[in-house]
């Protein structure tokens, strides 16, 4: 089970955010660099820009039916 990531950490300077572990920048158990947080990058505002929205997107194929794979496929 993942961990929930933290959308406004209070010190996201003292932690790497690179896997689930957010290990101490003294003890980082994944790599030797530390993975900043999207709010250092990004601003306060990070969640709320960048392609969170889906828009002007076509609807999905419908899903196929056991047994009916290669009859979708000579269909097309």
């Amino acid at each position: 089970m993942n961990k929930k990531f933290p959308i406004h950490p209070a010190k996201p300077e003292r932690v790497c955010w690179g896997c689930d572990q957010y290990c101490s920048i003294d003890s980082m158990a994944c790599s030797n660099e530390r993975s900043p947080h999207p709010v250092e990058l990004f601003g306060e505002d990070w969640l709320a820009w960048g392609d969170n929205h889906q828009h002007d997107q076509k609807p999905a194929d419908p899903p196929i039916k056991p047994g009916n794979e290669f009859q979708n496929q000579a269909n097309k």
